[in-house]
């Protein structure tokens, strides 16, 4: 199932991607800087909601308490328990 969310505190604005189970693929943020974040797409795509939580989650940005890495831990930690929520 595909998923939006809309991210808080970073450069980028909305972070799409596909959850089947506990696997992320098709990431795609919006805005931001976009050889970085097609990289972080790049190197994500397959892996479980638990790894990218564990790779990603409290990285910050400069001045910034968050990142589009932490945003995307973020938005799949939240997929996630929406998915096994309905199920």
């Amino acid at each position: 199932m595909t998923y939006e969310y809309k991210t808080r505190g970073t450069c980028s604005s909305k972070i799409t991607f596909d959850l089947d189970g506990d696997t992320v693929t098709n990431v795609k943020f919006t805005g931001g800087c976009n050889g970085n974040l097609k990289g972080i797409s790049s190197i994500v795509d397959g892996m479980t909601v638990a790894e990218i939580e564990r790779k990603l989650s409290g990285i910050t940005c400069g001045f910034k308490n968050t990142s589009c890495p932490d945003q995307l831990a973020q938005a799949v930690s939240e997929a996630y328990a929406k998915q096994q929520a309905n199920k």
